[in-house]
C-alpha cells in the first residue's frame, strides 16, 4: 500500500488515557511497519470538540461523533463573502451574481458531509442584507432610489420618504422597507444563489 508524503490521520478514543496509550502504540507502528515519518510536533491529543480536520469541526452526539464546519473555516467563508459584496469592489450586479456562485458552489460541496443547516440559513440571512445594502449603495442618488421603490411597489410618499433617508447602509440593509420591496424571492428570481438553496440540490 502507498501513501502520499503528507497524509493526515485522526484516531479517536473514548478517554485521555486509552488515546494516550493508542499513540503509544500507532506511532512505532506507522514508522517501523508502514516506514513513514510522524511529524511529532504536530502529533497531539486533543478533545474532539477542539480539533480542526481540513477546515471540518467535530461534535458528540447521541448518535456519535459528527462534522460541523469548524469555527475558523466559517470566518474564512465570511470574510470571503465580505470581499466578494463589498460596497467599493465595483463589480456590478451580473459578476457579483457570478462571484457568489461560483464560491457559494464550491464552499458547500467541499463541506457538505458537514451538519450545517442552521449555519446555512443564519448565514443566507447575513448574505441577503449585505446584497440589499450593495443594491442600495449602487442606487446612489435620491432620484434613482425613489424610481426603483416605486418600481418595487411603493407608494409616492412612502418611496419618497425612504429615498431620502440619511441612515447608514448597513442598518437600511435590515429595514422592513427594503425587505418587502427587494425580497428573498426577487433576489432569487434575479440569479442570487444562497448557501441553503444550492446545499438542498447537493444533498438530494
Amino acid at each position: 500500500m502507498k501513501f502520499p508524503r503528507a497524509t493526515h490521520l485522526l484516531l479517536f478514543a473514548k478517554t485521555k488515557r486509552s488515546a494516550r496509550r493508542t499513540l503509544e502504540h500507532i506511532i512505532p507502528f506507522i514508522e517501523d511497519k508502514l516506514l513513514l515519518r510522524v511529524n511529532k510536533e504536530k502529533t497531539v491529543i486533543a478533545y474532539i470538540g477542539k480539533v480542526k480536520f481540513l477546515g471540518y469541526g467535530f461534535y458528540p452526539s447521541k448518535d456519535g461523533i459528527k462534522l460541523r464546519v469548524h469555527a475558523k473555516s466559517v470566518s474564512k467563508m465570511k470574510a470571503k463573502v465580505k470581499e466578494v459584496t463589498s460596497r467599493s469592489n465595483g463589480l456590478g450586479y451580473e459578476l457579483l451574481k457570478s462571484k457568489l456562485k461560483q464560491f457559494i458552489t464550491g464552499w458547500v460541496n467541499y463541506f457538505k458531509l458537514a451538519d450545517m443547516k442552521k449555519l446555512l440559513q443564519t448565514t443566507d440571512e447575513w448574505l441577503r442584507r449585505r446584497i440589499r445594502m450593495y443594491i442600495w449603495k449602487r442606487w446612489k442618488k435620491i432620484r434613482t432610489r425613489y424610481a426603483m421603490l416605486k418600481k418595487l411597489g411603493l407608494d409616492h410618499n412612502t418611496a419618497f420618504k425612504f429615498a431620502c433617508t440619511r441612515k447608514g447602509y448597513w442598518r437600511i440593509a435590515n429595514s422592513q422597507i427594503l425587505k418587502v420591496t427587494v425580497t428573498d424571492a426577487r433576489l432569487r428570481q434575479t440569479g442570487y444563489t444562497f448557501f441553503s438553496d444550492y446545499f438542498k440540490t447537493v444533498m438530494v
